[in-house]
């Protein structure tokens, strides 16, 4: 009988640690690369450079994260500013879907619908923008196009000053006044915009293995 006993006690306590839920737990988290150091919302702010107001931020979320190499801002929801000369005139505005302030770098990263528009009437869209600060050059590797009050250019490679006064579109199409193309080299030496095209490939000639020969009459 007292076999049986511990039998049934035994089985007993095979059934409920059976049934018993278990806890499942991941390791902590120690990398703080991935926190933000701050984060705002709502965001419609002035930024200064070297004591001097140069952008007007408007965004709808704002992450700083100092932690990471290299430090940077985040604008997952989007980005629009403004850029303004010494006297708080305003310069260009600047739109994109997504953006990347790499501060210690003065290094802008752009992406999805950017738009920017300058006070001559310039407007420059891609999908994809670098902007150097330290470089004072703005430019992009994907398709990218340029529209004046008269004409407007595309090309897979973009380079430009910060203003856009002097800028470079090359593997390029577009369409030109008579106007452009009678004062071509008046336009290269005056400040302005300059389009490179790439050569055509060079083709290896045929060999003829029957040459046909003639006879004079």
């Amino acid at each position: 009988m007292e076999g049986r006993i511990i039998i049934a006690v035994a089985a007993a306590a095979a059934i409920l640690s059976c049934t018993e839920p278990v806890e499942h737990t991941a390791p902590a988290i120690h990398d703080r690369d991935s926190v933000s150091v701050m984060t705002s919302y709502g965001v419609n702010t002035l930024i200064s450079d070297s004591g001097v107001i140069k952008y007007k931020v408007v965004t709808e979320r704002w992450d700083v994260n100092t932690v990471r190499e290299p430090s940077c801002w985040t604008f997952e929801k989007g980005v629009f500013f403004e850029q303004f000369d010494q006297q708080f005139h305003v310069e260009a505005y600047v739109q994109a879907d997504t953006a990347w302030y790499y501060d210690q770098k003065k290094l802008w990263h752009l992406r999805g619908r950017v738009r920017i528009r300058n006070v001559n009437g310039l407007l420059y869209e891609s999908q994809e923008l670098w902007w150097d600060g330290l470089k004072h050059e703005l430019y992009s590797n994907v398709f990218s196009k340029v529209t004046t009050p008269e004409r407007t250019l595309q090309g897979t490679y973009f380079l430009s000053d910060e203003r856009m006064t002097h800028y470079t579109v090359s593997n390029s199409k577009g369409s030109f006044t008579t106007e452009d193309i009678e004062k071509k080299e008046e336009s290269q030496s005056a400040p302005g915009d300059t389009v490179q095209q790439q050569p055509e490939p060079m083709l290896r000639p045929q060999t003829q293995k029957h040459a046909r020969k003639t006879n004079p009459d």
